[in-house]
C-alpha cells in the first residue's frame, strides 16, 4: 500500500469519510471534510499505527532485565545488582489505546446505525487482546471490562479484573471477533487495513491464533482448560497461522513522511540494551541456526583487520576466540577461517558472576579498555569490537552502518533510512506452540515433531523474511571490502542442515521444543521472558544450553518472576482499589517513599503473577 494512502487517513481521522456507498454524501448539506463524527475505518487506520507492544521504553526498562534474568543475553558481569529493581518499566498499558478504539468504533456502530462496521471494531478488539495478554504478563490482574469507557457513561475507577476470568473472556471475544470476520456484509476498505489489506479470512486466522498464546500460558494452572482451548483451535473452521503468507507481519508506513512512525522510533538503542550471551551464540552457532545472523550483527573481525593485527605484531592481542577460529600459512598470515563465514564472526558475553575476580581470564580479555584491540596506521587509529550485539536495525529503521576497515582504509557505509517491519506473531511461533502442547498431550491432533520441524523451518523463514525486509547490514551483500565476506541472507539448503544437528535434530525432548522458542522470540523479549519463566528452560546442567548457577554468590530462586508493585499513594483516586487489588494477589508493596528497589528479589520470586504460581523455578525445566 502507498503511504499517501496511509496519511491521507489519518489526516481524516476526525473528518466524516467515505463509506461504502458514494451516494451517503448526498445527504450531508456540508463539506464533509468539516463533520466531526469519526469514520470506523480511519479510527481502525490510526489505531494500526499506534499498535506497539515492544516499543522505546520497553526496550529501555525492561527488556535489559528479561534478557539477563533468564540469561538470555548480557552486558557485562553478573551480580546481585543484575537482579535488583530499576527506577521504572514498561507496563505494557498499550492495549488501553486499543480499547479506547474500539469502543469508539462500537459506539459510532450504534449512534449511525452501521452494523456493516463491525470489522473495524472486532480489528481492534484483535490488537486489544494482543496487547492485553502482554500486560497481563507483566502486571497479572489488569482493568480491562470498565476501561476507556468514561466518555460514554463508564467510570473513571474501573475495577481490576483477575487474570483467569480474563483468559476466559479473551476466548469468548475472540471467538464472536472471528464470527465478525466470517461475516459476508461486513464492508471494509482494504487500502485502510495496514495490515492484512482487508483480508478478513487472516484477521480470523489471527484471532484464532491468539488463543494458543492464553493455553500456553494457561496450562501450568489449569492443563484441562489449556487443552480445551487448543483444540478449539485446531478445530475451528477459521484455521490458524501456518504459513509465512499469513503471518502477523507488516509495517506503518513505506516513506520518509511518516516521520518516526515509518521507522519505529527515532531514538538509538546501542549501548544499554542487553547484548547477546556467549552461550546462546555458541548455541547457535554450533547448531548452524540462520537466525544468529539475523538478531546479531558481525563482529568486526574480518580477515583483512586480523591480517592488519599480524602486520602490526599484534597477533596475541587478537582476542582468543578469534585466534581459535583462524588459520595461518607458513608465513604467518590469514589463510582461512577454521568456522568459517558468516560463523566464524559471532561471539556472546561469558554469563560470568563478578568478572574482576578473574580478571586475565574474563575482564582483562572482554572489556579492555586500553590498546589492545586497536589498530594504528600513520595518524591513524580505529578500535575493533569483538561481540556480537542485536541487530539495532531489526528493531528500528533508522541506523547507519560502517563497514569495519583498517586504519586509513576506505570509508564504506549504509546510512539508507528503510521503513521498520515488525513480526508479532508468525506461523513459527504456531507450530513451537503446538509441538509443546502435542507433547504435553494437552492437544491430540498431529505429530510433535511435524509441528518441531514446521516450526523451526517457518520462524528461520520468516526472521530471514523480515531481515531482508528491513535491509540489515550483510543482508544480500559483502560490500566488496574482505574476499572472504559473506552475506547473511539464508541460503539453500540450511533449514534442513540445522535441523540434523545434534542439538536441534528431533528427540521427542520438550528441552528442544521450548529453545527453539526462545530462539524464535530473540526480538520480542516478553515472549522470551514469559517462555522461559513457564518452562523453566535454559536449565542448569543441559548438554545444549545451560542456564548458569552462580551457587553461593547468588540463589535462582531469588531472580524475579514479576516487577516490583509500590503502594499507591493516597492521592490516587485509585487508591483504595488498586491497594485491595495488590493484596489480592498476595503482593507486599514496595514503600512509595523509598522507591523501586525496596522488595527483595526473593520476594518478587516467590509472591508470584496467577498464571505463574505453577510454574518450574528458574532453570529446573519440565
Amino acid at each position: 500500500m502507498k503511504a499517501n494512502k496511509i496519511f491521507i487517513a489519518l489526516a481524516l481521522l476526525l473528518a466524516v469519510g467515505l463509506t461504502s456507498c458514494r451516494d451517503k454524501f448526498a445527504e450531508l448539506n456540508q463539506n464533509p471534510a468539516a463533520v466531526t463524527t469519526a469514520e470506523p475505518s480511519y479510527l481502525a487506520t490510526r489505531a494500526m499505527t499506534l499498535f506497539e507492544t515492544n516499543d522505546y521504553t520497553f526496550w529501555f526498562y525492561n527488556q535489559p532485565l528479561y534478557a539477563k534474568w533468564t540469561q538470555m543475553g548480557a552486558s557485562g558481569s553478573f551480580s546481585e545488582s543484575t537482579y535488583s529493581m530499576p527506577t521504572g518499566v514498561n507496563r505494557q498499558t498499550g492495549y488501553i489505546t486499543m480499547l479506547s478504539y474500539r469502543n469508539d468504533i462500537d459506539k459510532f456502530i450504534e449512534a449511525n446505525d452501521r452494523p456493516d462496521a463491525k470489522a473495524y471494531a472486532a480489528m481492534c478488539g484483535v490488537l486489544a487482546i494482543y496487547g492485553a495478554i502482554y500486560a497481563i504478563d507483566i502486571n497479572g490482574d489488569i482493568q480491562y471490562t470498565e476501561a476507556s469507557l468514561y466518555r460514554y457513561g463508564g467510570t473513571l475507577t474501573p475495577k481490576y479484573d483477575k487474570v483467569e476470568d480474563l483468559f476466559d473472556l479473551f476466548v469468548e471475544e475472540l471467538d464472536g471477533y472471528i464470527a465478525t470476520f466470517k461475516d459476508d456484509t461486513q464492508v471494509v476498505v482494504s487500502s485502510q487495513d495496514i495490515i492484512f489489506g482487508g483480508n478478513m479470512d487472516k484477521w480470523a486466522r489471527l484471532a484464532n491464533t491468539l488463543k494458543l498464546k492464553i493455553a500456553v500460558r494457561l496450562y501450568n494452572q489449569n492443563a484441562s482448560k489449556a487443552s480445551q482451548i487448543a483444540q478449539g483451535v485446531l478445530s475451528n473452521s477459521a484455521g490458524y497461522i501456518d504459513s509465512m503468507d499469513d503471518a502477523f507481519i507488516f509495517h506503518k508506513a513505506d516513506a520518509a513522511t511518516g516521520g518516526d512512525l515509518a521507522y519505529q522510533t527515532g531514538n538509538s538503542y546501542s549501548g544499554w540494551i542487553a547484548s547477546s550471551s556467549e552461550n546462546v551464540l555458541n548455541y547457535m552457532v554450533e547448531s548452524r541456526d540462520p537466525r544468529v545472523r539475523f538478531f546479531y550483527y558481525k563482529n568486526s573481525y574480518n580477515s583483512k583487520i586480523i591480517q592488519e593485527f599480524i602486520d602490526e605484531d599484534k597477533y596475541e592481542d587478537l582476542p582468543p576466540f578469534v585466534q581459535d577460529n583462524i588459520i595461518l600459512d607458513e608465513d604467518g598470515n590469514f589463510e582461512s577461517y577454521i568456522l568459517g563465514e558468516p560463523w566464524c564472526r559471532y561471539h556472546g558475553i561469558p554469563i560470568v558472576w563478578n568478572m574482576s575476580s578473574e580478571y586475565d581470564k574474563y575482564l582483562g580479555v572482554y572489556f579492555e579498555t586500553t590498546d589492545r584491540y586497536q589498530l594504528t596506521v600513520g595518524d591513524a587509529k580505529k578500535s575493533y569490537g569483538w561481540s556480537s550485539g542485536l541487530n539495532e536495525e531489526m528493531i528500528r529503521g533508522r541506523v547507519d552502518f560502517t563497514v569495519p576497515t583498517i586504519p586509513g582504509g576506505p570509508v564504506i557505509q549504509d546510512t539508507e533510512d528503510v521503513p521498520w517491519w515488525g513480526l508479532y506473531l508468525g506461523a513459527g511461533e504456531t507450530n513451537l506452540y503446538l509441538a509443546e502442547l502435542r507433547q504435553l498431550g494437552a492437544i491430540s491432533t498431529g505429530s510433535a515433531q511435524s509441528y518441531y520441524e514446521r516450526g523451526v523451518e517457518l520462524s528461520v523463514k520468516e526472521w530471514d523474511y523480515v531481515a531482508g525486509k528491513n535491509k540489515i547490514p550483510y543482508y544480500g551483500t559483502t560490500y566488496g571490502y574482505d574476499p572472504f565476506e559473506e552475506s547473511i541472507e539464508l541460503k539453500d539448503g540450511e533449514i534442513e542442515a540445522m535441523l540434523a544437528t545434534d542439538a536441534v535434530k528431533w528427540d521427542g525432548s520438550l528441552e528442544k521444543i521450548y529453545l527453539q522458542q526462545l530462539m524464535n522470540f530473540t526480538m520480542l523479549p516478553d515472549e522470551m521472558f514469559v517462555t522461559a519463566r513457564r518452562s523453566g528452560y535454559p536449565k542448569v546442567g543441559s548438554s545444549l544450553l545451560p542456564l548458569v548457577d552462580f551457587g553461593s554468590s547468588f540463589a535462582l530462586a531469588a531472580i524475579p518472576r514479576r516487577f516490583e508493585f509500590t503502594e499507591p499513594l493516597v492521592t490516587d483516586i485509585m487508591y483504595d482499589i488498586r491497594k485491595a487489588n495488590l493484596q489480592d494477589q498476595g503482593f507486599t508493596m514496595g514503600s512509595n517513599q523509598s522507591g523501586p528497589g525496596y522488595t527483595s528479589t526473593t520476594v518478587l520470586n516467590t509472591e508470584r503473577l496467577w498464571q505463574d504460581k505453577n510454574a518450574p523455578q528458574w532453570g529446573s525445566g519440565k
